[in-house]
């Protein structure tokens, strides 16, 4: 048994055959990949790596699964059910994010395949089908938790590796991310959150839930995603510089085909990423080397009825200034159906009273909040734009719009 200090979840335990795969050549390497790309930028703490997300949710999703071991224990069919699932659910949470490439969605971005489509690749490999094996777990059914799409006896399992609302993999990099950047509005009740989990029975299908001691936790884990979206991953210098990564990658990578093969894929991190940048000498390469500020926020929209005022100020920026104007618009549901479900299914479940209800009746805060979350910017650029006088002009619009 290997033991690893971690400064959110503590003393971490690894079986062997798990300290073998985290040896790997494939989880060494997220290391060099930082878990919030270029949000070093904006929060200089924010260094964390993939490496360390993946021990995260690795301990956080074994703590989720002990406390339904001792709480809804009929949610498995025996002994050697509960040790196979364990194995398998720990095998996928280390593996969930090898898949990623440098600054991961931007890299996504330019080349055009997701990560989990990279993960497959990975797990196809044939030392990492051998590490795989040596957990004593079948590779399909942790590439199928990774994705989702686990079979029924696994559904619970695959809620918490990739569920839409209950997976450790959120439940640790929030917690993870608020730690090194800051930001105390990211952290939540995990202690209760954790402890108030159960496995429930939905319509003949298994599903994750909590009960209703956990509701005032689950409201607090809603909200500090919702703040951390608008705190951290949203936060303007983080997608400034996010857009600028995206050239540079198109200058560094013009045919995105020449990474499709796994092998080349694996060979660049975030690392070997600046230092190509060294030897391009545009403004992208320069601005991210020195920090250069090439755009500036000329006025931002966070509400759904901001949307007219926006389209408006967009439109008169670019009536004035044209392709020097960048309009980021993001969005983000705060809470989300269960997989594989419909609008008539719940999203979390809360055994009340013997009853089971959605979240979104046991939470008035859960109801108000499930819908869709708006963050939009609009920059302009700094060499060809007067910036006071785009941000008056927004301002104007603005005030028109009230």
């Amino acid at each position: 048994m290997k033991r690893i200090f971690d400064p959110i979840h503590h003393f971490i335990e690894l079986s062997n055959a798990e300290a073998k795969l985290l040896d790997s050549d494939i989880m060494q390497r997220m290391r060099r990949l930082r878990q919030l790309g270029l949000a070093y930028l904006a929060f200089p703490s924010a260094e964390h790596s993939r490496f360390s997300h993946a021990l995260g949710a690795l301990a956080a999703g074994t703590r989720v699964f002990e406390t339904l071991l001792a709480h809804s224990r009929d949610a498995f069919s025996g002994e050697a059910d509960i040790a196979y699932q364990r194995r398998l659910l720990r095998a996928a949470l280390l593996l969930h994010d090898v898949g990623h490439g440098p600054f991961s969605h931007a890299c996504e971005a330019v080349l055009g395949v997701r990560h989990e489509e990279r993960t497959k690749d990975v797990l196809e490999l044939p030392h990492i089908r051998e590490l795989i094996d040596m957990l004593d777990v079948e590779a399909p059914d942790v590439l199928a938790l990774i994705l989702g799409n686990a079979k029924d006896g696994h559904r619970v399992l695959a809620e918490i590796v990739s569920g839409p609302n209950l997976d450790a993999d959120r439940m640790d990099y929030l917690l993870r991310d608020s730690y090194f950047t800051g930001v105390a509005t990211g952290r939540y009740d995990s202690e209760q959150l954790f402890g108030s989990l159960r496995a429930y029975q939905d319509h003949g299908t298994a599903a994750l839930g909590v009960d209703s001691r956990g509701v005032v936790a689950l409201e607090s884990f809603v909200l500090a995603r919702y703040m951390m979206f608008a705190t951290v991953y949203f936060h303007h210098t983080t997608r400034m510089y996010e857009r600028i990564l995206q050239d540079a990658l198109r200058e560094l990578w013009p045919d995105p085909s020449a990474l499709a093969g796994i092998d080349d894929f694996l060979r660049w991190d975030d690392a070997r990423v600046m230092t190509a940048l060294e030897e391009l000498d545009s403004a992208a390469a320069r601005a991210l080397r020195g920090r250069i500020r090439v755009y500036a926020v000329a006025a931002e929209f966070n509400a759904e009825e901001d949307l007219g005022t926006y389209q408006a100020c967009e439109q008169a920026l670019r009536s004035r200034w044209g392709d020097a104007v960048w309009a980021d618009s993001q969005e983000q549901l705060m809470h989300r159906l269960p997989l594989g479900a419909d609008d008539r299914r719940p999203t979390v479940l809360v055994g009340s009273a013997g009853a089971l209800i959605d979240a979104r009746q046991a939470s008035d805060l859960i109801k108000r909040i499930s819908g869709r979350a708006y963050w939009r910017k609009l920059f302009v650029l700094r060499d060809q734009v007067d910036v006071a006088l785009a941000r008056d002009l927004c301002r104007t619009i603005v005030k028109e719009h009230q």
